[in-house]
């Protein structure tokens, strides 16, 4: 079948291992100091990897290539795990750092609802990227916002700092089995967007999304402002 794959440029790559670490799936090994895709039906073509990548060496092609199997990934991350324990202590079968177990302790929580309570700033519905519809009449002269689901649970002033004067719109690239590219790209392209705000995780399964709105906007073929803001899983931002 042709589908969605990484491709590894082996001149480009500089052999720091990022881009192995920041898949999710174990679909790249080093190899003789080299990046290399181990198996087609390991890579799940999200491209997690891609923001990783210092020197710019991988990018997503579509080829003939063995569908995605994740019952075959979990099996090569099982036996990884068995290889070595401590890679994986506390994540989720799927190997995906984003998943690893982790608390975080919060000083000085008020007790007083009345006293933490603020208002929601959200200004239309759906907000599902699955679910919008381009052609809705409030995306219309809007500053788009393209936010990670979990984004908004893990800044605690999300609603002020992004929501607030903006049309927004969330997915979630690991769990959507939906590329969302084209419909990105329809509401930037039929719109008057004026700028375009991208707030993601630090984790890597999150470039996905980020990878998704950067090609929506070159393929758009408009010229607008646009940023990318990372929240680390303890809340901060990040960049």
């Amino acid at each position: 079948m042709v589908r969605k794959i990484v491709n590894i440029d082996e001149e480009k790559c500089t052999g720091c291992g990022l881009c192995a670490k920041a898949c999710h799936e174990g679909a790249i090994a080093m190899v003789n100091g080299k990046a290399k895709l181990i198996r087609d039906d390991y890579c799940d073509g999200l491209g997690d990897c891609l923001p990783a990548c210092p020197a710019d060496a991988i990018r997503i092609i579509e080829r003939e290539a063995a569908a995605y199997d994740q019952q075959a990934v979990l099996k090569h991350i099982e036996s990884r795990t068995q290889e070595n324990p401590s890679s994986c202590a506390d994540t989720l079968p799927c190997g995906c750092p984003g998943s690893a177990a982790r608390s975080f302790h919060r000083s000085g929580v008020s007790s007083d609802y009345a006293q933490s309570k603020s208002e929601s700033q959200l200004s239309q519905w759906p907000v599902q990227i699955q679910l919008v519809s381009p052609r809705a009449s409030y995306f219309e002269g809007a500053n788009l916002l393209i936010a990670a689901d979990c984004t908004a649970y893990a800044y605690g002033d999300f609603h002020n700092r992004f929501i607030r004067g903006r049309v927004v719109v969330v997915g979630c690239p690991k769990l959507d089995p939906v590329d969302y590219t084209e419909k990105l790209t329809a509401i930037i392209r039929d719109n008057d967007i004026k700028s375009v705000t991208i707030v993601r995780m630090e984790v890597p399964c999150c470039g996905g999304l980020e990878n998704a709105a950067k090609r929506a906007l070159q393929a758009s073929g408009k010229f607008i402002p646009w940023q990318v803001v990372t929240i680390s899983t303890d809340g901060q931002i990040l960049d």
